[in-house]
């Protein structure tokens, strides 16, 4: 479990889809570098968020300024890790302990899927406005779960890239949302590099998502749909009724 709040930001220093070593698993694995702040209390087996995805350290250097971690082929398929190149920045949080501040939200590091960034707009005198564009979902089978848009509300949480920050604006019908990175943000996190057209991470806040599903399984919320869509033709109706007395008299 982790927070949103980024500790440092690693490099990547290797990249091997091919790695038979044991701490490789044989598979994809990353070796991030400039991590030996959060290294001094890191034991073999513990998670690390990389950009948002919970990995676990497989192997340290002698110096234990770097760590590897093994990526699963699920892991590639759902993040943007498997498009990092050497020299890639991440954002790294080791997972919370019970004498930290509590600062973010509660982050599983169980990415739903990525995003697009849209737009990147200064909001002076030195925000950042970021805007993101969430790709449809796959029609062919029903990943109606995995549309993260239904669970982005305005002032609601989301995790970006591994980052705990605040919805701003939700537009659904372009499907796009926002949020603000004050100087700070910028400064301690990737994101405040972002360009239009990069890929990011996302999850969804995991108790939005409870409750809808909740809601959703029980019924409750199909008949709050149909009962907003009776009012509004309702509504509808009687407008057009007050215009026709107005124009009639």
């Amino acid at each position: 479990m982790f927070t949103g709040i980024v500790e440092i930001q690693g490099k990547i220093l290797s990249i091997n889809k091919n790695d038979d070593t044991e701490s490789g698993g044989k598979g994809f694995s990353l070796v991030i570098g400039e991590a030996e702040s959060i290294l001094g209390d890191c034991h073999l087996g513990d998670s690390i968020a990389v950009n948002g995805t919970c990995l676990t350290v497989t192997e340290f250097n002698k110096e234990r300024d770097n760590f590897k971690v093994n990526i699963a082929p699920e892991t590639v398929r759902k993040t943007n890790l498997g498009l990092l190149k050497e020299g890639s920045y991440v954002n790294l949080e080791r997972a919370m302990s019970t004498e930290t501040r509590f600062g973010g939200h509660l982050v599983q590091g169980h990415v739903n899927t990525t995003v697009k960034v849209d737009s990147v707009v200064l909001d002076p005198p030195n925000s950042l406005i970021v805007t993101f564009y969430v790709p449809e979902v796959s029609t062919l089978k029903d990943y109606h779960d995995d549309d993260v848009m239904l669970d982005i509300l305005p002032k609601g949480f989301v995790c970006l890239d591994g980052v705990s920050l605040t919805i701003t604006n939700v537009n659904r019908s372009e499907r796009k949302f926002s949020v603000m990175l004050i100087p700070h943000t910028q400064k301690m996190v990737t994101l405040g590099k972002c360009q239009a057209g990069d890929i990011v991470n996302i999850e969804v806040d995991n108790n939005t998502k409870t409750i809808r599903r909740a809601l959703e399984e029980n019924g409750i919320l199909q008949r709050v749909v149909e009962r907003q869509d009776k009012l509004e033709k309702e509504l509808e109706f009687i407008k057009n009724q007050l215009n026709s007395l107005i124009k009639n008299n």
